[in-house]
């Protein structure tokens, strides 16, 4: 049974302005993590640091936002979330500009702390995205989330060209001046545009962190929800983990800043997450979640053929992209709907789920490119993606079970 979430009379609608905004501040905060990927020789012959060192801040943005998921996020459920967004947000301004400071001091230590901090506090787009549920217009929270996910999807997307581009402009700490200076404006104006959003769960903080493995006890579909977001995310990112090694050898011979400006045309499938957003709204999540699926395997089977075809990689790519976005907005509108009053701390145990699936998916797409090559990284996106489609299945058999009271 889908419960409702309740909309009294005098709580705000967000105008589609706010929601746009929310979006862009998503993107920025999300993308922010990634500033890093395409920069890192850069940063190592001018920090003079060796490569490996400077690789390092990639896990360590990764780790930091898997902290700030866990522990930061279910802050929403306690604190009043505007304050709280606005605060966390210009903790991670503080945190990339503490980065591009590090450019002019030559102090990779300084680099460290500012990759920290920043990836701690960009859990501001996920304290966001359960906003816009809240105060969507009645019956079109599934637009409202698929329109903030798209631009944090696009944020994340488009931030490795950005950087890139940037770099060659200023070098390779003005991505951190302009993110630190764009995410701060972002807050202020989000100050003005967002309401008020009383805490729904007044308790202490040791209170909702236990509350976590309760919800997780409590409600088997958001198990099964949250193992098809990391499932889909970890099959995704043996793409993302390993095309850069595809594009720039032989077979094709692309510079960083062509692969680049393929990473971008995953935009397009982006945009997929409006499109789900609106089919859960019609209530056809179920449909939306075993398409999502289907194409995951399709796009992969395309993208076998990519290591020799330039089109059939770009084509396996977007499909692959679109589907992980179907997946994801169809997973965020049935979990949100299982304790509205518990939106944040649900929210949060979906994408550390979401995220630890990304990191394995990521290892595993290493070790199958390093073992076979790209024939060997294709199964293992297939076998993943079979994973992901009988967890659908599992989660399916789920919808008309009584969820567990114990």
């Amino acid at each position: 049974m889908t419960v409702q979430t309740p909309q009294p009379h005098t709580q705000p609608i967000l105008p589609l302005s706010t929601l746009l905004l929310m979006a862009t501040a998503c993107g920025l905060c999300a993308g922010a993590n990634y500033f890093n990927q395409p920069l890192l020789h850069s940063m190592a012959q001018s920090l003079q640091i060796s490569d490996a060192l400077a690789s390092s801040t990639v896990t360590m943005a990764q780790v930091s936002y898997g902290l700030g998921l866990l522990f930061l996020v279910p802050l929403g459920d306690m604190l009043e979330r505007r304050r709280l967004v606005l605060a966390l947000m210009l903790l991670a301004a503080c945190g990339m500009l503490a980065s591009g400071i590090s450019g002019l001091t030559g102090s990779f230590a300084l680099l460290a702390g500012g990759t920290l901090m920043a990836g701690v506090f960009s859990v501001a787009a996920q304290v966001l995205v359960p906003m816009a549920a809240t105060f969507a217009a009645p019956g079109a929270s599934g637009r409202a989330v698929g329109l903030v996910m798209s631009g944090l999807l696009i944020g994340i997307l488009a931030s490795r060209s950005v950087a890139g581009i940037l770099s060659e402009l200023g070098g390779w700490s003005t991505v951190y001046w302009v993110g630190a200076a764009c995410t701060a404006l972002m807050a202020v104006l989000l100050s003005r545009a967002l309401p008020r959003a009383a805490p729904t769960a007044p308790v202490s903080y040791g209170a909702v962190m236990q509350s976590l493995a309760v919800l997780v006890r409590q409600h088997p579909r958001l198990r099964s929800r949250a193992l098809i977001g990391g499932l889909g995310f970890a099959t995704v990112s043996v793409l993302f983990s390993t095309m850069a090694l595809l594009l720039a050898g032989p077979q094709f011979r692309l510079s960083d800043m062509e692969i680049g400006l393929i990473g971008i045309a995953g935009i397009a499938g982006a945009l997929m997450a409006n499109v789900a957003g609106r089919m859960a709204d019609k209530g056809l999540e179920q449909h939306t979640t075993l398409a999502g699926a289907v194409l995951l395997l399709l796009g992969w089977l395309a993208l076998w053929l990519g290591g020799t075809s330039l089109w059939w990689f770009l084509a396996g790519m977007l499909v692959v992209d679109g589907a992980l976005q179907a997946l994801h907005i169809s997973n965020q509108n049935v979990i949100y709907a299982l304790a509205p009053e518990a939106r944040s701390r649900i929210n949060a145990v979906y994408m550390t789920t979401y995220f630890i699936g990304a990191s394995i998916g990521s290892a595993l797409g290493s070790w199958a490119w390093l073992g076979q090559g790209w024939t060997g990284t294709s199964i293992m996106g297939l076998v993943l993606g079979l994973a992901t489609l009988a967890m659908v299945c599992r989660d399916r058999q789920l919808v008309h079970q009584k969820p567990s009271t114990r």
